[in-house]
Formats: C-alpha cells, structure tokens, sequence
C-alpha cells in the first residue's frame, strides 16, 4: 500500500511537467510576433525564435538520456526544473535590454531544461505502476500536455501582446524617441508572466526536493550498455526520422506565423488571432488526438496517418488560395488533423526493434524535431522575399504533411497483411 501511495504522489508531480513543455512550444505563435513588433525583425528573423526551441531540443536529447541513466531520474527533473527556470527568468534581463540574442539565449536554455523533463517525464511514468497500463497511465499524462497547449496562446494573447500594432508608415513618422519608448514597453510585457513562471518553477523545484519519489535503476543485459548509432541503419528507423523532421517543422511553421496569417488575409487584430489559435485550434488538437486514437480501434494507424496528412494538406492548400474568414477556420480546421503526427510517426518507427534499439531509435526520434527549427525559417524567407505575403510560405507546411502521407502510405503497405504495434501518445 505503501508503494501504490508513494507512486501515486510521484505520479502527480512528474504529470504537472508536462504542462511546462507544452507551455514553451506553444507560447510560440504569441512570441514570434510580438518579438518581431518589439525587435523590429524580418519574418525569417522572428521564426529564430523557434530555431532556438529546436535547436536546444536536438542538441540536449542524448546528454539528457545519458543524464538520466547516470544520476537518475529524480535528478535529470531537478536538473531540467533549474535550467527551465533560469531560461524564464533571464527574460527579465532580455527585455530590459531589448536584445533579440538574449531573448534566443533565454529561449535555448528554456527548451534545454524542458528536453531533460521531457526525455525523464515519458519512461518515468510508464515505470510508476502496473507494465499493463503503462500506456493508460502516459496517456492520461499526455492530456496536461493538451491544456498546455490551448492555455498558452490564450494567456500570451492577454498577458504579452498589447494589442497595439502600427503600420510601418505610422513607424517611420514617429519621433526617435517616442519610437523607443513604444518599443521598450512592448518588450518590457513579458517581464511578468516569465517572472511568475521563473518563480512557480523553483517553487515546483522545492515541492521535488522535499518529496521522496521512487527511483529505478536500468536493468542492464549483456552488451545492452554498448551506446551504438547501428539502429540508424535500418530503413523504418530513417523514414520515421525524415517523417518526424517533416511533421514537426509543418505543425511549428502552421502555428508560429497565425497570426501574421490572420492579419494578412482578413486583418484580425492579433489579440483576437491569439485567442482563436488557442480557444478553437489548440483545443481541437487536443479533441483530435482523443478521437484519433479511438478510430485507431477500427483503422490500422500507418493508414489514418496517410489519411489525415492528406487532409491537413489539402486544407492549408485552400488556406494559401483563399481570403477572408474561410481562409482563416480552414487553417485553423488543421491541428486537429495533426494531432495523431507525432505519436504516431514515434510508434510506427519503434515496430519491431529490441529494447535497446527501441532506446536508441527514440532519441533520434525526439532529435528529429529539429524540424520545428528549420522550416519556419524558410518560410520567413519565402514572405520576406515576396514583400510580407506570409500566406505563400504555407505551401512549406503543406509539402511537409505530403511527405507524411507518403511515410504513412508506406508503412500500411508494410504492415497491411502483419501485426500492428498498439500506438502509444508519447508527445
């Protein structure tokens, strides 16, 4: 009894992470533009900000598993806890200076510290309990990743944007140091909500520190220790990587630039634009997983991920062609197709590999959203090379998801007359 009420405490507090990763890869969409107001960036400038996200998640991956293994799990959290909170807090000092590296230091520090949560929260909770529910009991974890997700842009939309945006003629007239001062103070609204959130995770780091949580020690077969990149060799291991690099840059690129898209082709005040991407696409990403996995009960996965790649892109194909506010809810319309991407692209590419090729092949995996790093970039290039017209770059997004369809049209054919691995959330 003991050990079931010690595993349901550690239960608690490592499900309340899942919300901090969340926050960050969500909060996105509300940075990128008003960074790019308070900077003064270039669209292919302000996508830098998810360069940094990315970037920091595929350079921590491997250090955060060997971490793990090393000092444990308890450890690797508190560790992860520290550097997520320093990241929050050195938004204070980057705002104060109103310096755009600072601001991508601070970013890269957070999402290094959330990739240590992140590479600990998911085998932690599948070891906290019977090996039968393991997948029950991550996926009731993964739905404090939902609210993370809906809740972030909606409280970046109220908190951080000030819902004053000047034309660039309106800029050009104001005096240098009227100027200044508008900017200064758009920069200066994210000094409180990242001081709440610095201040909530020390207090997180305490609660973890005063809590005793069990540890697990790594059974270790023969030769199970060797650290090999062979996994690499197989040709489902490189799909899945290439399919994971894809999804992730489409679904980063389609929500990072919302709301430069909104203004674009139907002029919805950047407040307004926030709170949809968080009240109706969030929350139908996070009602899209739920209902992805029960019609997984009835359609084999590889082929619903064929099925919902082509729709999500046939829908931002409509959204590049079209204005107004049917352009708009038909962008919006695609996160709850993306919603099955990640988890499912993870479980396909795990099929049929050993324990320890299962170990290494998720590292690459999780690496593999450096994707989210890359093609916003280069859709900020595409707008700024045709004068601000953000909504061409989408055709990026919409390349991205023909390249899953074909991963998933693989796979059903290779899985079509075999046995299916059960699709475990894992993001």
């Amino acid at each position: 009894m003991a050990d079931k009420s010690l595993y349901r405490v550690a239960f608690i507090l490592v499900t309340s992470l899942f919300f901090l990763w969340a926050f960050l890869h969500n909060i996105n969409p509300i940075l990128i533009p008003h960074l790019k107001k308070a900077c003064q960036l270039s669209d292919a400038k302000s996508a830098l900000i998810d360069s940094a996200v990315y970037i920091g998640y595929f350079l921590a991956a491997i250090p955060a598993g060997w971490f793990m293994h090393k000092f444990g799990y308890k450890k690797g959290i508190l560790f992860g806890l520290m550097l997520y909170a320093i990241g929050a807090l050195l938004f204070i000092p980057a705002a104060g200076t109103r310096s755009y590296v600072f601001f991508l230091v601070a970013l890269f520090i957070m999402a290094s510290g959330a990739t240590f949560l992140e590479t600990v929260a998911n085998p932690y909770i599948t070891k906290l309990g019977d090996a039968s529910t393991a997948a029950q009991r991550l996926n009731f974890a993964q739905s404090f990743n939902g609210v993370g997700a809906f809740i972030a842009p909606i409280i970046g939309g109220l908190f951080i944007l000030s819902g004053v945006e000047h034309s660039s003629q309106e800029l050009q007239a104001m005096d240098t140091s009227v100027l200044n001062a508008y900017l200064q103070t758009e920069a200066d609204t994210v000094k409180i909500p990242y001081l709440i959130m610095g201040l909530a995770v020390l207090l997180v780091i305490g609660v973890f520190m005063f809590s005793k949580i069990p540890e697990f020690k790594e059974e270790s077969s023969e030769g199970s220790a060797k650290f090999s990149l062979s996994v690499l060799n197989k040709k489902s291991v490189q799909l899945a990587v290439l399919a994971q690099f894809f999804y992730v840059g489409g679904q980063v690129g389609i929500g990072s630039f919302f709301i430069r898209y909104s203004k674009y082709v139907q002029d919805i005040p950047e407040k307004q634009a926030a709170f949809l991407w968080g009240s109706i696409a969030m929350v139908g990403f996070m009602l899209g997983r739920f209902m992805g996995t029960y019609l997984m009960s009835f359609i084999r996965p590889a082929k619903l991920l064929a099925i919902y790649s082509i729709v999500s892109a046939i829908l931002i194909t409509i959204s590049i062609f079209t204005k107004g506010n049917f352009a708009v809810y038909t962008l919006i319309a695609t996160p709850f197709f993306m919603s099955i991407m990640f988890p499912t692209i993870f479980s396909l590419g795990l099929e049929g590999l050993t324990e320890e090729e299962s170990k290494m092949a998720s590292a690459f995996l999780v690496m593999a959203i450096v994707g989210g790093a890359f093609i916003p970039v280069i859709m900020g290039y595409i707008s700024d090379s045709m004068g601000g017209n953000i909504q061409i770059s989408y055709i990026i997004p919409a390349i991205c998801f023909l390249v899953v369809g074909f991963y998933g049209f693989i796979k059903h054919k290779q899985n079509k007359n075999g046995n299916v691995s059960p699709i475990k959330m894992t993001h």
